[in-house]
């Protein structure tokens, strides 16, 4: 087990092998393990893996395998096969990180120039940045969560619904769920693999947050936005400021909760964090599949959160799971046309997980009694088409299916490309799926002065929403702009009959903030030609004002665009 306590008197242990500086000495919240998901030898060996090579001693194998990099043809896979042939050769292995960061130190030293189509060839899962943010994943620590789900399984060693032995998860345990660690070792890991990570989106995850202690919330994020910094201030208010021009500036802040958490006053507090993205946990919209499951919530409970959440302009995604007890393929589909058909709900973004059937569960006693079965491969693969067919554009599919290791999973589907297999199905049946994700238009250059802009409108129960997307000749999406023209009054008088601006998206690869677009659609004035188009939509409309929704790292960037900072938001006359 673990367990954290509140230590206001007691120091936190320095550590001195971390590259940005830790050392807090009012840290309040002290991690004591009682027990541990992986052992030394894999801790070791995590961390063996990271190490840098003496580019000394390595000298020679690294001019070599610079030499080899270079003369390959640069195509998936090329690197693993590269090694394979130099071990054979009786070269060592030297993975692609290891690689980069010493060619790096050699050039710091005047021993080699730097190349940059070299350096280009040895980032690693460069999918990582495609959508022009770079992502960074934190855990909360282990806390009893207000739910009882009969699905959700309980590792001691982790928060709520996370398994110990989940890739992110394994990495927050390993560093002691401490934030400012897990930040500042996930930034240097992704440079050190070629990743630009200067616009950061900060996912928080770990169950619940509403459910934790107001005190450790705001800790936490300030903990984080330190390591960002590289600084220690006073206040949260403080981090934020630095943040603004900080090299690693936050362009948005997600958190997951419940529906039934989401109050005005709870929105109001994820306002001051700096919360921009709000992730709830659904599952089903069937009041009667959610009490079987013990979910503890209603759909009205998620009515009036989507609603409180829309009027104060978060961004808003919803995790779904088929194949709960109880539902069918059938009632599956019906469900999720409620996402769509429901004027209350219509996310903005959604995950879609899948049941996992883990041992220790509820869920699991029902298996063992006949009275529960996972749906096959096959029907959960007919379910899926279904599902992203009906997906509209106004709307990412995030994930489709969730990453718990296959070990873990007693009976049912464990194959984990089941997305991709079910979009080229899709593809080869002439209905590719439409959602934000699939038409991203990712690697590919953009020809700025061949950009369309089209708009889709759609009702809510609080709001007209408008989507203005920038698209490709070739029906590739390069950007958008969400809009909201409420219909209803606002949850803050700060905002009251202003429109606002949900969310501002340029996709390609992540740029630096200063670096200038070869092709790429970042940094090609598309972001302010959408703001301009809502500016322009929201006075049509009638308003006399905006406000946006801002991150902290933003701010800037909106006020070159006239906004000035209020209490929790950005607003302009128009």
């Amino acid at each position: 087990m673990v367990s954290w306590r509140n230590c206001d008197v007691k120091m936190a242990s320095e550590r001195d092998d971390l590259r940005l500086n830790t050392r807090r000495k009012d840290r309040r919240y002290i991690f004591e393990p009682k027990g541990r998901g992986t052992s030394k030898a894999q801790q070791a060996e995590w961390q063996a893996r990271n190490e840098a090579l003496d580019i000394d001693d390595y000298h020679d194998v690294i001019l070599h395998y610079v030499e080899q990099v270079k003369a390959a043809e640069f195509k998936s896979g090329y690197y693993g096969q590269l090694t394979r042939r130099l071990s054979r050769e009786g070269w060592p292995i030297i993975s692609k990180a290891r690689l980069r960061q010493a060619y790096l130190a050699m050039v710091d030293r005047g021993r080699v120039e730097r190349d940059e189509e070299f350096l280009r060839r040895l980032t690693l899962k460069p999918t990582r940045t495609l959508s022009g943010i770079a992502p960074v994943t934190v855990f909360t620590k282990p806390f009893p969560c207000p739910g009882k789900c009969i699905f959700c399984p309980t590792d001691v060693k982790m928060p709520k619904s996370y398994l110990s032995n989940e890739p992110g998860a394994m990495r927050a345990l390993i560093l002691e769920f401490d934030p400012y660690e897990q930040v500042a070792r996930r930034i240097e890991a992704m440079e050190k693999i070629g990743h630009t990570v200067n616009k950061v989106e900060l996912i928080i995850a770990g169950g619940t947050w509403s459910a934790y202690e107001p005190d450790y919330q705001e800790w936490f994020v300030q903990r984080c936005f330190e390591a960002m910094n590289g600084a220690e201030v006073a206040t949260l208010e403080e981090a934020q400021r630095q943040n603004e021009t900080a090299r690693y500036r936050n362009t948005g802040l997600v958190i997951e909760t419940r529906p039934d958490h989401i109050t005005v006053e709870e929105v109001r507090r994820l306002r001051r964090l700096g919360v921009t993205r709000v992730q709830m946990g659904v599952q089903s919209l069937d009041d009667q599949i959610s009490f079987l499951n013990k979910r503890g919530e209603t759909a009205a409970d998620v009515r009036q959160a989507m609603r409180l959440l829309r009027g104060a302009g978060f961004k808003i995604a919803l995790h779904w799971m088929p194949n709960l007890l109880g539902a069918t393929a059938e009632s599956d589909r019906a469900d999720f046309l409620r996402f769509w058909n429901d004027p209350a709900i219509q996310p903005d973004e959604m995950k879609i997980y899948p049941t996992g059937l883990l041992n220790g569960t509820e869920l699991y006693d029902h298996y063992e009694r006949g009275e529960y079965e996972p749906y096959s491969e096959d029907d959960l693969a007919d379910l899926l088409r279904f599902c992203m067919q009906q997906t509209p554009e106004t709307c990412r599919l995030n994930r489709v299916m969730r990453d718990i290791p296959a070990p873990d999973i007693v009976e049912g589907v464990t194959r984990s490309n089941l997305r991709e297999l079910v979009e080229r199905d899709l593809r080869d049946a002439g209905t590719p799926c439409r959602c934000i994700r699939c038409r991203e238009i990712r690697g590919e250059t953009v020809d700025a002065d061949q950009i369309e802009f089209k708009t889709i409108r759609y009702a809510t129960d609080h709001s007209e929403e408008v989507f203005i997307s920038a698209v490709t000749p070739d029906d590739k999406l390069a950007g958008f702009l969400r809009l909201s023209l409420p219909t209803l009054p606002a949850p803050f008088t700060e905002i009251a009959e202003h429109a606002m601006i949900r969310q501002v998206q340029v996709y390609g690869p992540a740029l630096a903030l200063s670096e200038a677009s070869s092709g790429q659609a970042q940094h090609q004035g598309l972001g302010t030609r959408l703001v301009e188009a809502s500016l322009d939509m929201a006075r049509e409309a009638g308003f006399a004002h905006i406000s946006v929704i801002s991150a902290v790292g933003t701010r800037a960037y909106y006020r070159r665009h006239g906004f000035e900072r209020g209490d929790l938001y950005m607003s302009r006359a128009l």
